[in-house]
């Protein structure tokens, strides 16, 4: 335990507030992946934050560059294998919303003032692979009101990312 959870509440409590909040608001794909990334990515600049933070620019108070760039690079391994090979592998329960996946496969770049142009399959994935590693390192490294990272990174995390497939799907 943190020496803040002795006296106040566990991390485990903030967790499931993260996670019951994006899995109401968020189609499924985007809920799931954004677990996903506060389960690893913040491990991920945790880990790599503690051992080699000190000898990289500090972001803010508790956060370094090492941190982030371990955030992001997880984050994009992560979007890669789950809407590369997990969501295409999974199938739909009989229940299912018909916004529950909001990936297509694309990213179209007219919002960009680019014309009618679609990225899709292997580029499209990786494009937006890359654009979720940067959101999950965002996400990881703001403080937003004092609030627990295990609720800041899901939800933040779930808003950067159904906006760009908002924008761009």
């Amino acid at each position: 335990m943190r020496e803040s959870e002795v006296a106040g509440w566990n991390g485990v409590v903030w967790y499931l507030v993260g996670t019951i909040t994006v899995l109401t608001v968020f189609p499924k794909d985007v809920a799931t992946l954004s677990i996903l990334l506060l389960s690893w990515c913040d491990t991920a600049a945790s880990t790599f934050g503690r051992a080699w933070g000190r000898y990289t620019p500090r972001i803010r108070r508790g956060k370094s560059l090492a941190g982030s760039l371990a955030s992001f690079v997880v984050g994009a391994i992560t979007a890669a294998a789950f809407w590369g090979v997990i969501v295409p592998g999974t199938r739909p329960f009989l229940d299912d919303p018909v916004d529950g996946k909001m990936w297509a496969g694309r990213l179209g770049l007219q919002a960009l003032g680019l014309g009618d142009i679609q990225v899709d399959g292997g580029w499209g994935l990786a494009l937006m692979s890359v654009v979720t590693g940067v959101i999950a390192s965002v996400s990881e490294a703001m403080d937003v009101f004092g609030l627990d990272d295990n609720v800041v990174i899901p939800v933040l995390s779930a808003i950067g990312v159904w906006g760009v497939l908002k924008v761009f799907g």
